[in-house]
C-alpha cells in the first residue's frame, strides 16, 4: 500500500511508501486521507507519528502530474483533515521534506526532523508558489520575516537551522529515531496540546517592511515571477483570515501553473533530471577513476584542477617547463585561496585540496593517471602534440580527453593509436565555478568511455549535456551566430548598448557586447584569426576594429564600453567605438541608419537562435531540443525562466519565428528558416 497505518497502543504509525522520494501522487493524496479517517475513528489511538519509507521524507510532489489538471482530493482539502484530526499528528522527517512535503508536516502537530535533514519550499523555482499552505502557515511558525527568506528563496534549510527559526520542534537521535519520536510524542501528550499551525497568530509587518522585501526579492528573481507572487501570498496572509488566506494562495498557484513561464521551468526542471541518465548510455558502466591529469596550468587548466580537486580526486598537472608549471600551481592556489578568503572553505580544508594537488614538467607523471583532460592553447598542432606524448606514457586504457571549445576532436587525435579511449570534454570558464560540461565523442569514442565523461560530471557537480562534432558544439556555435547577429544589428543601425540593454530586460545577465568585454575581445579576435586560417570567414567587421584599437575589454579599462578606474562602466559609445560602426556601415553602404525597439532587437537575436538550434536538433550534434535548451541556460546566460531558445521558440510559435525570420532575411539581418524549423511549425 502507497499509505499504510500500523498501530501500536496509544501511538499510530502512518506510514507513506511511494518510492523513490514519496512523491505526493493522487494515490499519496487519497491513503493520507483514508489514514486520517481510519486514526480519527479508533479510540485506542491518542496520537499519530507520521513517518516515510525509503532514503526520505516527502520530497515534493509527484511530476508526473504537473503538466494535468489537479485531481482530487486536493493536498490543501487533505492538510486540513490532518491538522483538524483529534488524534495529534507529529511528522518524522527524514531525509528531505520539500515543497508539499513540508506543507504536510506544517499541517501537523510536531515537527520532528533527523540530523542534517533539510526542508523548504523550492516552488518558485518552478515559477509557482506553495499551494498548500506554505504560504499561510510558515509565518505563524517562524515568524514573517524568516518566512519571507525562506519560501521566495527557496532554498531549503537544514534542521539545525530550522530549529532555531522554529520549524522543527526537536532534532531526533541518529539511532531509534522511530522509537525516539513516539516517546516524544508520548510525552507531549502529557502536557497541554500545542495550537494547530493555522490557528496561531502570525505576525504583522509595517509597509516600509513589504516595500523593501519586494524591491529586494524582485532583484534576486530576475524575471521570476514566482518569488514576487510568493511574498503577495505571504502578505495578504497578514492580512485576512486563514481560510481567506488559503484561498488566494490555492488560486494563485493555479493560475501560475498555466504561465508560459512555469511551463519552461519545468522543461528545464526535466531536462536537469534527464541529462546526468541519458537512455543511449542505460546498462553501459563507466570505468573506473582515481587520478586525474590535467595538461596545461592557464586558467581553464587551473579552473579544471580545481574543480576535480574539490570533487575529492588527485590531480596532477603537467606543463612545458617548470617555470610554466609553478605558474600553473600558483594558478591554483590563487584560486583556493580566493575561496578561502571568501570563506567557501577552511584552512583545513585548503590544506587538504592543495595537498592532492601536485604540478610537473614531465609528461611521466600521468603514467598512472585514469583520465587525462588537455586543457592547452587553441591550436591544433600543439594539441595533436599533447596527445602523441599522451598516448606514449599513459596506459592503454587510460581515457584521455580534450578540452577544446571550437576544434575537431576528431583531428586532434586522428591517426593516434586507442582511438576508443578519446573524448571531448568542453568545461566553461571558470571550470571551478562553472557547471555546465559538453561531452563530445569522438567517432571512435567506446560507450564506456562515453558514460565515464557523464559519470566524472556527476562527480563534479556538473551539467553534462552529449553534443555532437561541429564547429563550437551546442553552445559556441549558438554563441557565434549571436555575436554575428548583434554586429549586423549595429551595423544596421543599433548601438551597442541599445543591444545589450534589450536582451538584459529580456532576461539575460549580460548582453552579448559587454559579455565581450568581460571575457576580453582578445579571445573572439583569436578565434577568428583560426578560422580564417582554416579558410573560413568571419563575419565581424566592428569587433575587428575595436580589436585593432587596442581595445580588448575591461582588462584594459576599454572595449565596446569605456570603464572608469573603478571599474564601473561609462555611458555612451566610445569614439574609437563609433569610428569602427561608421566605418562598417559605410563599407556596408549604410547610409541611413535603421531604428529598432527593444523588442525588434530581441527578435533579431532570439530568432536566429531559434533556428540554429533546430538545425543542430535535426543534424544529431543534439540529441534532444532539450539539450540545447539545458546548454544555453546552464553556460550562456540564457534567462532560465524562458526556459532556453527552443522552450521559448515553442511557447512563441515556430511558425512566428519562420515567419518573422523571412522578414529579417529581407533585411539582411539573419538567414531564413531553416528546413529544420519548417519542420517544428508544421509539427506544432
Amino acid at each position: 500500500m502507497t499509505v499504510s497505518v500500523i498501530k501500536n497502543g496509544a501511538i499510530a504509525r502512518v506510514i507513506i511508501d511511494n518510492p523513490p522520494v514519496n512523491a505526493i501522487s493522487a494515490a499519496v493524496r487519497q491513503g493520507l486521507l483514508d489514514a486520517v479517517r481510519t486514526v480519527e475513528a479508533d479510540d485506542a489511538v491518542k496520537a499519530v507519528v507520521l513517518s516515510c519509507a525509503g532514503r526520505t521524507f516527502v520530497a515534493g510532489a509527484d511530476v508526473t502530474e504537473f503538466d494535468k489538471p489537479p485531481v482530487e482530493p486536493h493536498l490543501p482539502d487533505v492538510l486540513n483533515a490532518v491538522e483538524a484530526c483529534s488524534k495529534p499528528f507529529a511528522a518524522q522527517i527524514h531525509g528531505t521534506a520539500l515543497g508539499g512535503g513540508l506543507e504536510i508536516a506544517l499541517a501537523c502537530r510536531w515537527r520532528l526532523a533527523a540530523p542534517g535533514s533539510q526542508m523548504g519550499l523550492p516552488e518558485v523555482n518552478l515559477g509557482i508558489i506553495p499551494g498548500a499552505g506554505g504560504t499561510v502557515r510558515t509565518p505563524r511558525l517562524v515568524g514573517v520575516e524568516a518566512a519571507a527568506d525562506l519560501i521566495t528563496s527557496g532554498k531549503p534549510v537544514k534542521a539545525e537551522k530550522a530549529l532555531a527559526l522554529g520549524l522543527i520542534d526537536a532534532i531526533l537521535p541518529a539511532e531509534n529515531a522511530d522509537q525516539a519520536a513516539e516517546d516524544f510524542v508520548t510525552a507531549a501528550l502529557g502536557a497541554a496540546l500545542p495550537e494547530i499551525t493555522s490557528a496561531r497568530p502570525i505576525g504583522q509587518k509595517d509597509e516600509a517592511f513589504w516595500t523593501e522585501t519586494a524591491a529586494r526579492v524582485k532583484r534576486a528573481a530576475k524575471g521570476n515571477t514566482g518569488p514576487v507572487e510568493a511574498l503577495a501570498s505571504l502578505k495578504n496572509a497578514t492580512e485576512v483570515s486563514f481560510a481567506e488566506a488559503m484561498a488566494f494562495e490555492r488560486e494563485t498557484f493555479l493560475r501560475l501553473r498555466k504561465t508560459d513561464q512555469a511551463a519552461a521551468l519545468r522543461h528545464i526542471f526535466f531536462a536537469e533530471r534527464a541529462a546526468p541518465r541519458p537512455s543511449e548510455l542505460k546498462g553501459v558502466t563507466p570505468r573506473p577513476f582515481t587520478r586525474i591529469g590535467v595538461i596545461g596550468g592557464g586558467t581553464m587548466g587551473a579552473g579544471i584542477a580545481v574543480a576535480m580537486r574539490n570533487a575529492g580526486l588527485p590531480v596532477q598537472m603537467i606543463e612545458r617547463d617548470a617555470e610554466a608549471a609553478a605558474r600553473g600551481q600558483a594558478n591554483v592556489e590563487k584560486i583556493l585561496k580566493g575561496d578561502l578568503a571568501k570563506g567557501r572553505i577552511t584552512e583545513a580544508k585548503y590544506a587538504e585540496l592543495i595537498g592532492g594537488f601536485n604540478a610537473a614538467a614531465d609528461y611521466a607523471a600521468v603514467a598512472d593517471c585514469d583520465l587525462v583532460i588537455e586543457a592547452v592553447f587553441e591550436d591544433l598542432d600543439v594539441k595533436r602534440a599533447v596527445f602523441a606524448e599522451l598516448t606514449r606514457v599513459c596506459a592503454p586504457d587510460a581515457i584521455l580527453a580534450t578540452n577544446t571549445s571550437y576544434l575537431n576532436p576528431d583531428e586532434i587525435v586522428a591517426d593516434l593509436p586507442g582511438p576508443e579511449r578519446f573524448i571531448g570534454l568542453h568545461f566553461f570558464s571558470p571550470a571551478n565555478i562553472m557547471k555546465l560540461l559538453e561531452i563530445v565523442p569522438t567517432s571512435g569514442s567506446a560507450p564506456d568511455v562515453i558514460a565515464t565523461g557523464f559519470a566524472l560530471a556527476a562527480k563534479a557537480g556538473k551539467m553534462p549535456v552529449r553534443a555532437g562534432i561541429c564547429d563550437g558544439f551546442i553552445g559556441n556555435r549558438i554563441l557565434k551566430l549571436t555575436r554575428t547577429t548583434a554586429e549586423r544589428l549595429v551595423v544596421a543601425g543599433a548601438e551597442p548598448s541599445q543591444v545589450d540593454n534589450a536582451l538584459q530586460k529580456f532576461g539575460f545577465a549580460l548582453g552579448p557586447f559587454r559579455t565581450q568585454d568581460l571575457s576580453g575581445l582578445d579571445i573572439g579576435a583569436f578565434q577568428r584569426k583560426a578560422a580564417r586560417g582554416r579558410g573560413e570567414s568571419p563575419w565581424a567587421p566592428v569587433a575587428d576594429r575595436v580589436f585593432e584599437a587596442g581595445r580588448l575589454g575591461r582588462k584594459t579599462n576599454g572595449g565596446w564600453y569605456d570603464y572608469d578606474t573603478a571599474g564601473k562602466e561609462v555611458a555612451g559609445t566610445p569614439a574609437a567605438v563609433a569610428e569602427a560602426i561608421a566605418a562598417a556601415r559605410a563599407d556596408a553602404g549604410v547610409t541611413t541608419p535603421a531604428t529598432f525597439s527593444d523588442a525588434e532587437i530581441v527578435e533579431a537575436i532570439m530568432f536566429p537562435m531559434i533556428n540554429e538550434s533546430a538545425k543542430i536538433v535535426a543534424e544529431g550534434i543534439a540529441f534532444r531540443d532539450s539539450d540545447v535548451d539545458l546548454v544555453k541556460v546552464s553556460g550562456y546566460g540564457f534567462p532560465r525562466f524562458r526556459g532556453g531558445p527552443v522552450q521559448y521558440g515553442r511557447a512563441i510559435g515556430f511558425a512566428k519565428v519562420a515567419e518573422g525570420l523571412e522578414a529579417l532575411a529581407a533585411k539582411g539581418l539573419a538567414d531564413g528558416p531553416s528546413e529544420a524549423l519548417k519542420a517544428w511549425a508544421a509539427k506544432a
